[in-house]
């Protein structure tokens, strides 16, 4: 199915993407979603940017991750890592 979205006048065609693992993920779903398993200190900790360490917050940290490509590659890589560990771990209990 494909789907079109229309933005600043130009329509955009969104094809399927079975083979991406974030495909409609946001990045503010990635990232509460490390902050409830590992807490602003430890994401700081892994991914070493003044975002996670200094008055961590989810508006300041979207700001900065939308801004800044390879901090979100690191985002994306972690949440990615995550998901995987948690799955393996579900595998393993069952």
């Amino acid at each position: 199915m494909t789907c079109q979205l229309i933005h600043n006048s130009k329509v955009m065609t969104t094809q399927p993407q079975p083979n991406n693992p974030l495909h409609g993920i946001t990045l503010e779903a990635m990232l509460k979603q490390l902050v409830k398993q590992h807490g602003w200190l430890e994401l700081g900790r892994r991914i070493p940017i003044k975002c996670f360490t200094d008055n961590a917050s989810i508006k300041s940290s979207l700001k900065f991750l939308r801004q800044t490509p390879w901090a979100r590659k690191k985002v994306e890589d972690l949440y990615l890592k995550s998901i995987a560990s948690v799955q393996d771990m579900g595998a393993i209990k069952d």
